[in-house]
């Protein structure tokens, strides 16, 4: 009868641990995909980015005036949100 239940709690052990090899696989797996995932998603950020550079560099060469008048209108904006936030403080 001891033996017995010493086979029992073996098997149990040994069931334990194929679950717990099976377990870290999965996270193993799960975090691999994700890493890979992570790094796509980055590559597709940089070429999103660097179109949008280039268009940029295009737009600004074919309408050069256009685009200071964009520019300024921007930093007048911009110097004013800051003069206010200035005052309120």
């Amino acid at each position: 009868m001891a033996e017995s239940a010493f086979e029992q709690i073996s098997e149990q052990i040994d069931e334990t641990a194929q679950k717990i090899s099976r377990a870290a696989s999965a996270v193993a797996d799960a975090f691999e995909d994700g890493v890979i995932t992570a790094r796509r998603m980055a590559k597709r950020g940089e070429d999103a980015a660097e179109e949008l550079i280039d268009d940029t560099r295009k737009h600004v060469k074919s309408r050069p005036l256009e685009s200071m008048a964009v520019i300024f209108a921007a930093g007048i904006a911009a110097g004013a949100l800051i003069g206010l936030l200035i005052r309120r403080r």
